[in-house]
């Protein structure tokens, strides 16, 4: 589906802003529902921002307030994405991780964090020893830990390609090198225009991530502003991965902001540290000021002191999308429909756990574009009905 020009205008059930995971899982799921569904992305592939710019975590679903969208979305999602992965031969694991502490005195902090686990739905965190620890991580250094085998990793780079290979085979398009440029919303739904094409769409959904709230201004939607945080990475040499054998995070950051700089180990064998969490106004800056790999020694040394200077090296870096500024702890996933435009169906503010979480927000949005459309009928693109494509 790419269109010649300007003055043809294509017709869709729903348009996704936005190819990242959470993005491609939404139109994965309205092309499963039989909606004529595009992708609008603005880089020549999907996947290039945030969801491949992670820790790669499955995270199981601890550190959220009850009954918010990502304490919810997170445990649904993390078995979802087990089974995808397992299915879609994504490679993955349930490899489990360790949440320390130092002193014994933190202890009680630990216990906190099993309760919120399991208010969650989290039922298999245990307390355990420094015994148990060094067991599994004999450089790490440990007065007691949780233990939460749900957790696991995954390739994010290959779950972006699979989610987009999956929601074609489903009768998805995938539109790259398309940011819409403008929008206007009217009673029978919104236009959206790219630099090449026209999409008339019954429905909207913001997938755009660090831009959402760019998309919401621009198509006359609710007034909400992203907050970009970067995150930063440093990486055990190669002959230092041995050093660490799976996730390892420390106690939480207190100011809300992150879970604390972590080791986490790849599907690749890499093992990276990080990431940090710096507030900053630009959506796209990616390395101005970036820390000195001092920073992250420190760091690493907290959880592992025996680390010297050379087991280090510099790595990548990612910008959150967060829905609230520095002086707010927790901001949930802005996941419902616009008041101010009912076409419009917002997946905003995706920060941790949005990659875990990625095929159950895919689910609730369906559910949302189909409150929006009501009882209408499908309405096939003209490429689509052509081509006889079964919905999936």
């Amino acid at each position: 589906m790419r269109l010649a020009g300007r003055n043809v205008t294509e017709r869709v059930d729903v348009a996704v802003v936005g190819g990242g995971v959470v993005g491609l899982a939404a139109a994965r799921a309205t092309a499963r529902r039989g909606r004529s569904t595009c992708v609008l992305e603005r880089h020549p592939r999907p996947g290039m921002e945030s969801s491949t710019h992670n820790s790669g975590v499955i995270h199981a679903g601890i550190h959220y307030p009850a009954g918010s969208l990502k304490a919810r979305l997170c445990v649904e999602g993390r078995e979802a994405l087990y089974r995808f992965c397992a299915r879609r031969g994504v490679p993955h694991a349930r490899c489990g991780k360790l949440i320390v502490c130092s002193d014994a005195a933190e202890i009680a902090d630990l216990e906190q964090i099993v309760a919120r686990g399991r208010a969650n739905g989290v039922d298999d965190l245990d307390l355990v020893d420094r015994r148990f620890v060094r067991k599994r991580e004999p450089w790490v250094e440990a007065a007691a830990a949780v233990w939460s085998p749900s957790t696991g990793i995954v390739d994010a780079d290959r779950l972006v390609r699979t989610l987009a290979a999956d929601a074609v085979r489903r009768g998805a398009h995938l539109l790259p090198g398309a940011p819409v440029e403008g929008g206007t919303a009217g009673r029978g739904g919104v236009e959206l225009r790219t630099p090449r094409e026209r999409i008339a769409a019954r429905t909207v959904v913001n997938a755009a991530g660090l831009y959402a709230d760019d998309l919401s201004a621009m198509l006359g939607g609710e007034p909400f502003t992203i907050h970009p945080v970067r995150g930063e990475y440093a990486e055990l040499a190669p002959r230092a991965r041995r050093l660490i054998n799976g996730p390892v995070y420390p106690l939480p950051d207190r100011s809300g902001h992150g879970l604390g700089v972590h080791f986490t180990t790849t599907t690749s064998g890499a093992v990276t540290l990080g990431p940090t969490a710096r507030h900053q106004s630009a959506k796209d800056d990616y390395e101005t000021g970036r820390l000195p790999l001092g920073v992250f020694l420190e760091a690493a040394r907290r959880l592992a002191p025996r680390l010297a200077p050379d087991d280090l090296r510099p790595g990548g870096a990612g910008i959150r999308a967060r829905a609230c500024p520095p002086e707010t702890p927790f901001a949930d996933f802005v996941i419902r429909r616009d008041a101010r435009v009912p076409a419009l169906v917002h997946a905003a503010g995706i920060d941790s756990p949005g990659l875990t979480a990625c095929l159950a927000i895919g689910r609730l949005v369906s559910e949302l574009v189909e409150e929006a459309l009501g009882q209408q009928p499908v309405v096939e693109s003209p490429r689509r009905a052509e081509s006889g494509e079964a919905p999936g």
